[in-house]
């Protein structure tokens, strides 16, 4: 238990202890503040509750199978992510316990957790900084409102933050992708290297190489560099990846000031329309139900960018019909998140006599290469990136096929032909129609309106997907491969796990929720610092931006704390 402010209070409040809630805590913390975090999942600890680390499958229930009932009736949401089975449910939300709101034909998948740490326990690690390109665009093509900040504004921020959470890549000198600290990188198979070379050579200005991963490959601050041993979504003891329960609370923990409180709801927020401050923050206790209001000077949310939004449209000025944080009325618009499920794969003749070994927690990454200079005429605006792989086709996917007896056993033994695999990644547009809502009459089970989204894709985004998908194969045509396979899965709002706006940053509050350091232009004293604030989305993975925008708003909100200012 960390220490009480003077006044009884808390210096800050932080609401979310995931990716953008755990560098909010180290960052007060470690600068005096006494913090109290505030965690609607349920207590675990640091590799004692990892229990699906190293399992294997004949250890678990059904062998490792899904137990397809209890999937469709309590996790119908959840276990559409690639990282939800058996050995990770425990970190994952009940949606059957949680239920949220959505059009039938237009469907939002919220993926969430139900622990703390949140969803650093699962990501993917990739780690890539937003250059200038992302900034300026929706001013250069007169999009929505324009950043308030550029990319020198965010570098330093970007460099403190890779040092800390460590960051394996190369430098590759591209301004649409700037370089950042790396450690050594990982390296490459030699399928991999063999079509990066191809590619390199057919499409001039391509380039794919080794993903920028939050995986250490050396030691930093106590924490192992990565044995390859995977899969990483079930946790990692050694501290090897990036997860606010392995490196940002405990640093936090460490300085004394931190109060961490799980199973407990943010309600909602109070507000004093005279002093345009937040007095108070509403929590329900998930177990017990009872309610409690904390103080504090400071409040950072980052309870994710749903989360956080809902809270605020929950908190009203007194006699007001709205939420005091809405006079733009651009908060629980403008949502965004990457297109996903759109790629092709091929086989790659020969290499043979090689074969990977381990699980390296990485892929390949080919940044995006439209519209770098402007309109390219291509029928869409913005970009995409790839990621992906090369691999053996294993038995899993050779039972698949035809066949029985001593033979069909023997050939399952032999590693199949090797594969390679490009998935996109694009822009979304800030479109003030995707919303997200608080429901007129439905509730939760701690009597909170539920969200209710409206989501779509648009022409934008079906143009830039079907060009991904063409630009892959011809990508795999030129490294030489064969079977070449196409895909174009339906888009799903909320699917890539990158939802993000709702709360969006910018200079004037007419048109924006918060100001260039993240601070909520209704209220000095609270500041939103997840996927809520963006103005815009880059095609590159967001969650290295949350957390230097998070370290960023925490040095000025304690400054112009120190100052008298807040």
């Amino acid at each position: 238990m960390g220490k009480l402010a003077r006044d009884g209070g808390y210096d800050a409040i932080v609401v979310g202890s995931g990716i953008s809630g755990g560098w909010a805590a180290k960052e007060l913390t470690e600068k005096g503040l006494s913090v109290l975090l505030l965690e609607r999942g349920k207590p675990i600890s640091h590799g004692i509750d990892y229990i699906g680390e190293h399992q294997p499958p004949w250890e678990r229930a059904n062998k490792g199978l899904r137990p397809r009932d209890l999937y469709d009736s309590e996790y119908p949401i959840q276990s559409t992510s690639y990282a939800f089975d058996e050995t990770t449910r425990h970190f994952w939300n009940n949606d059957a316990e949680n239920p949220y709101d959505f059009r039938g034909d237009k469907p939002f998948h919220w993926l969430r957790t139900d622990v703390v740490g949140g969803r650093s326990l699962l990501w993917a690690r990739q780690s890539y900084r937003w250059s200038d390109l992302d900034f300026e665009a929706n001013k250069r093509e007169g999009i929505a409102i324009d950043w308030p900040i550029r990319y020198g504004d965010i570098a330093p921020w970007y460099s403190y933050v890779e040092r800390f959470i460590g960051v394996s890549g190369d430098a590759q000198g591209l301004p649409e992708l700037p370089d950042g600290e790396f450690q050594k990188p990982m390296e490459m198979n030699v399928v991999e290297k063999h079509v990066a070379k191809k590619i390199s050579n057919a499409f001039p200005g391509r380039k794919m190489f080794i993903g920028r991963v939050a995986t250490l490959t050396e030691p930093l601050h106590g924490r192992a560099p990565c044995h390859y041993c995977g899969p990483c979504h079930r946790g990692c003891s050694g501290g090897s990846y990036f997860s606010s329960l392995s490196s940002t609370l405990p640093a936090a923990e460490s300085t004394g000031n931190l109060s961490l409180m799980a199973n407990s709801l943010v309600e909602s927020l109070e507000y004093d329309a005279v002093s345009q401050k937040v007095t108070g923050v509403r929590t329900i206790d998930t177990q017990t139900k009872e309610k409690n209001v904390y103080r504090s000077k400071l409040v950072f949310l980052c309870a994710s960018t749903i989360g956080s939004t809902q809270i605020l449209l929950n908190s009203f000025a007194e006699g007001e019909n709205r939420s005091f944080a809405n006079e733009s009325d651009a908060l629980g618009r403008y949502m965004m998140d990457h297109t996903y499920k759109a790629g092709a794969r091929g086989i790659i003749p020969g290499f043979e006599e090689f074969y990977p070994y381990g699980y390296r927690p990485n892929g390949i990454y080919i940044p995006r290469f439209r519209n770098l200079s402007g309109d390219e005429g291509l029928g869409f605006s913005r970009g995409y990136g790839y990621q992906g792989g090369a691999g053996r086709i294993g038995w899993g996917e050779r039972l698949k096929k035809p066949g029985f007896g001593a033979d069909f056993k023997r050939e399952l033994r032999i590693p199949g032909p090797w594969y390679m695999s490009l998935g996109g990644f694009g822009e979304i547009l800030p479109y003030a129609e995707n919303t997200m809502r608080l429901h007129s009459k439905k509730q939760d089970r701690f009597g909170i309106p539920q969200v209710t989204f409206k989501f779509e894709f648009g022409e934008n985004e079906r143009r830039h997907r079907k060009d991904l998908v063409e630009e892959g194969v011809k990508m795999l045509e030129a490294a030489g491969a064969s079977q070449i396979q196409s895909y174009n899965d339906e888009m799903i709002g909320g699917a890539a796990i990158h939802e993000m706006g709702t709360a969006r940053m910018g200079q004037d509050p007419r048109e924006s929720v918060v100001n260039e350091y993240n601070q909520v232009h209704a209220a000095d004293n609270v500041f939103v610092t997840d996927g809520a604030c963006m103005t815009s989305a880059s095609c590159v993975n967001p969650s290295l931006t949350y957390m230097a925008l998070t370290a960023r708003a925490a040095d000025y909100a304690v400054k112009r704390l120190q100052a008298g200012d807040i």
